[in-house]
């Protein structure tokens, strides 16, 4: 495509901003310009180095189903040489022999490496762990009990028989797909950890889209394949994301993949403004023509004109930012967007109270996560460093951990310090036995605002907000937060494929941008 001397404003250094620019850059002669607010790259899916500790917003794994995602991650960061692979990966239903000798890299002597991290995820209740998914097993039974079980069970059995008609709400949508017994054992707390409101007050379009084909009986059947086979695609095309038992990872976070996309993109002509806001967007008829941006730093204000314009600001604040006649409902519903915010609590340590037993002795457990469902804490999930890659941590002979909060900018958890937000963090895991006070050896705060579009609030009007914004025929909404839906980063790159795509082909409609994540196959074709 050839569009000499044609500009795409890119708000936003996120995955999809730098997909965008990235593949303006590889398929077009458009030349873009990122505008970045922060002081660093990749939004949420940063890596933030504290003492030679790093640690990852969230937790980023890096899997999905579009195979032209895998291949764009692996284009940037080679996977590393592993016997998890054994030299053979499986996609599509096709092998792929990749030869380690000049494909895959030794990760002790090269920095820019994908490593292949297995899977685990537990929940903990009850002061025991449970697999996530819950299996049948001898210790999901001896842990719950043989009463919860019974409970369980007959509830599911009634969910199915009589489902829910109309699904109103998340809860309903919970109880639909696993019973109201297990959803308020394993998913209740959790979520409205999450959220701060009850399940009933949530659209049950968050449980659509990220729990999809997820169900009790399909979590059954992966549990019983697993006895006699075991899944060694790190592709895995046919599995529930929730499922999945292998994925990539940069040997030093996710924001070493976005860092690296940077550089490539200003090696390649395109520009990144960091610390410039966004402060104004000009329109003439249904086109945006420029934007105004101010230098945090100096206080200059100045415009940048351009012929396409890419966003994954926060919808509200791109709304707030037009400067044109916006109706009064339009006005209402962004202001009535509801954003959901997070604290990570990084703490050292000796080690572990809880242990992973073996015939060698105790070790440190194996989880990449674990999500907190007791009920007298307020702590919602719990990462371990060591296990999403052993480059995060300086010294391996310690343990690296993430407690994760969700709050409101301005509430209680918000407000507080550091240093009351550390004493409650380490307050909390020894008071359900994950830890010991005497093993903490140093600790960090880091507070993310806007990490979750809600799904309440005047949610359930955004196709009105969504209509108003597609008329602007050269914006392109991409993101999570710029589209205010739950995106992984895979999803939030495929919506700027997607729009990077439509400018290529002089297609005016949104509808395929918006389709991104709402079906399981994520629009692979073959």
């Amino acid at each position: 495509m050839k569009e000499m001397d044609k500009i795409a404003i890119i708000i936003g250094a996120g995955p999809a901003g730098l997909t965008a620019a990235f593949e303006l850059l590889e398929k077009t002669d458009i030349k873009p310009i990122i505008i970045e607010k922060s002081n660093y790259i990749g939004g949420i899916s940063r890596t933030i180095d504290y003492n030679g500790n790093k640690i990852d917003i969230g937790g980023h794994r890096f899997f999905s189903k579009s195979t032209k995602i895998m291949d764009w991650w692996l284009n940037i960061l080679p996977t590393e040489n592993s016997d998890l692979s054994q030299g053979t990966m499986t996609y599509q239903n096709k092998n792929i022999n990749i030869q380690l000798d000049d494909k895959n890299v030794d990760p002790e002597k090269e920095d820019k490496v994908m490593l292949i991290r297995k899977r685990k995820s537990r929940i903990y209740f009850l002061r025991k762990f449970f697999n996530y998914p819950i299996s049948i097993s001898k210790d999901t039974l001896i842990n719950l009990g043989i009463m919860r079980v019974l409970f369980i069970t007959i509830s599911y059995i009634s969910s199915k028989v009589k489902p829910i008609k109309s699904e109103k709400n998340l809860e309903d949508f919970f109880i639909n797909r696993f019973g109201k017994k297990l959803y308020e054992i394993f998913f209740k707390s959790y979520t409205e950890k999450v959220w701060g409101i009850p399940c009933r007050d949530i659209s049950a379009d968050w449980g659509r889209q990220r729990i999809k084909g997820l169900s009790v009986t399909k979590a059954i059947k992966h549990f019983f394949k697993g006895l006699y086979k075991k899944e060694n695609d790190i592709f895995q095309k046919k599995i529930e994301t929730s499922l999945i038992e292998q994925f990539l990872y940069p040997k030093f976070g996710p924001g070493q993949m976005w860092e690296e996309t940077a550089k490539i993109i200003k090696s390649k002509g395109g520009r990144i403004l960091m610390e410039n806001e966004v402060i104004g967007i000009n329109s003439n008829d249904n086109n945006i023509i420029k934007v105004e941006i101010i230098d945090k730093h100096t206080k200059k204000k100045s415009y940048l004109k351009g012929d396409y314009f890419f966003s994954s600001m926060p919808v509200k604040h791109l709304v707030r930012s037009l400067n044109t006649d916006i109706p009064k409902e339009i006005l209402n519903i962004s202001e009535g967007l509801v954003y959901r915010d997070f604290i990570t609590v990084g703490l050292l340590l000796n080690e572990l109270k809880v242990k992973h037993n073996n015939e060698r002795g105790n070790k440190l457990i194996k989880d990449n996560w674990i999500y907190i469902q007791e009920p007298d804490v307020l702590v919602g999930r719990l990462q371990i460093f060591n296990n999403w890659s052993p480059y995060m941590i300086s010294d391996r002979n310690k343990v690296w951990i993430g407690l994760e909060y969700f709050c409101n900018k301005g509430d209680k958890i918000w407000n507080k310090s550091d240093m009351e937000m550390i004493r409650l963090a380490i307050f909390e895991l020894d008071k359900i036995g994950i830890i010991s006070k005497k093993d903490v050896i140093d600790s960090t705060v880091i507070k993310m605002e806007k990490t979750y579009p809600a799904y309440f609030g005047t949610y359930k009007y955004f196709n009105k907000l969504r209509k108003y914004l597609d008329t602007f025929e050269n914006l392109f909404l991409v993101g999570r937060n710029g589209m205010h839906k739950y995106n992984n980063q895979d999803h939030s790159m495929l919506t700027a494929m997607e729009a990077v795509n439509n400018i290529i082909n002089k297609i005016t409609t949104k509808d395929n941008i918006w389709a991104v994540n709402t079906e399981q196959e994520y629009h692979e074709k073959n």
